[in-house]
């Protein structure tokens, strides 16, 4: 008898990663679309730069480890996609350009491909340029602003909640009419995106539920001890990257667990994570790091929650 070994995504139904990939970006162009109404056109051009610069940087590397070329199966495009959603609108090009290399070579190439990375592609990119270009990739704009002649730079809501104690109207959260990155601002184009992707049976619904579970219990209990400083769980669900890491990122198929109990483990405690960091660090948000946090801890979260084989003694 012999087994195939193969890398993931492992694929049960007559469906192709090509196929898994355009999906995902049908699913997030609402919010791309929104991103672009409130921040310019030039916020679409950094979409289209990020995209272009990862389909190129995977063709090169393809080209220079003599690999098969694997720009067809849409991860590189889809990966470019999801990093400029998650950066500032007033990035330099030059700045998302080297950021998007860095995800493709270093998060994705470097490992063997899609399949064999161990991090998130798009949020190894996203670190890299919070490292090497922190003021610029807090640099905020308001919404609209690029309708006027200048610029109008605007704190996110997570910012002025944390260091100025303001809260944000839930109407202006679910449709994005706020400061952020480009593409998670509107919590409610994100929420359709990805109920769509679990219609679709692209990604597991666990994964979200636990994560966004887990960031609501805690941070309402923290807000019931002290409302007067911790902002409530509606807030903590709506504002930051929260909705987008958790229906595309933290969802990603190779580096999320496979076992059902695993997958539980990984959300709940990706949610904590974000909760502790967003109120007790210096940063107000903490979505990238919990998801990169997690993500190391897969391999070791799959090893211990393995289903026992059927008609063995668990030792």
């Amino acid at each position: 008898m012999s087994y195939l070994i193969s890398p993931a995504p492992h694929l049960k139904e007559k469906t192709n990663v090509p196929h898994l990939m355009r999906l995902v970006i049908l699913a997030l162009l609402p919010a791309a679309i929104a991103g672009v109404y409130f921040f310019g056109f030039r916020a679409l051009f950094l979409i289209i730069t990020c995209m272009i610069t990862a389909v190129a940087s995977e063709f090169v590397m393809n080209k220079l480890m003599k690999r098969e070329v694997t720009i067809r199966d849409g991860s590189a495009a889809l990966t470019g996609l999801l990093l400029a959603l998650c950066i500032s609108p007033s990035l330099p090009f030059y700045a998302a350009i080297l950021g998007t290399i860095f995800a493709i070579v270093v998060g994705k190439q470097i490992f063997g491909g899609l399949g064999y990375n161990i991090f998130n592609p798009a949020l190894i990119g996203r670190a890299f340029l919070a490292a090497a270009f922190p003021v610029a990739m807090t640099s905020w704009v308001a919404p609209g602003a690029w309708r006027s002649l200048e610029a109008i730079s605007s704190a996110t809501p997570l910012g002025l909640m944390k260091f100025g104690g303001e809260m944000t109207s839930y109407s202006e959260l679910l449709i994005g009419n706020v400061s952020g990155c480009i593409g998670e601002t509107s919590a409610l184009l994100l929420l359709l995106g990805g109920l769509f992707l679990v219609w679709k049976k692209v990604i597991n619904w666990r994964i979200p539920v636990s994560y966004l579970g887990s960031v609501a219990v805690l941070s309402g209990i923290f807000w019931l001890i002290n409302p007067a400083e911790y902002p409530d769980p509606i807030f903590a669900l709506l504002s930051g990257g929260l909705m987008l890491g958790a229906w595309f990122m933290l969802t990603d198929l190779v580096t999320s667990p496979f076992t059902s109990k695993g997958i539980w483990i990984f959300g709940i405690c990706a949610g904590i994570l974000v909760v502790v960091i967003r109120l007790f660090s210096g940063l107000p948000e903490g979505v990238m790091y919990s998801i990169l946090i997690m993500n190391a801890f897969v391999p070791l979260i799959d090893r211990y929650t393995r289903p026992k084989v059927f008609g063995t003694r668990k030792k």
